[in-house]
């Protein structure tokens, strides 16, 4: 049998955003949406926000931001 390599130290698992992190507490307690929503989409699809663009990772609509 051939000799088996040694694997390395297992690295961290990474962890995404979670919905905490797309509201905000508001005035008198209530929740505001801190990112933009997809105007294809709808309410509950949000997107995301690149250097020069915001796009929809659902349905691909994409916005160009202005210089």
């Amino acid at each position: 049998m051939a000799d088996k390599k040694e694997k390395g130290a297992a690295k961290p698992k990474q962890l995404g955003k979670g919905k905490k992190d797309f509201y905000a507490a508001g005035k008198e307690g209530k929740l505001e949406r801190k990112k933009r929503n997809c105007p294809k989409c709808g309410p509950g699809v949000f997107l995301a926000e690149h250097g020069n663009r915001n796009s929809c990772g659902k349905c691909g609509y994409t916005e160009f931001k202005k210089k």
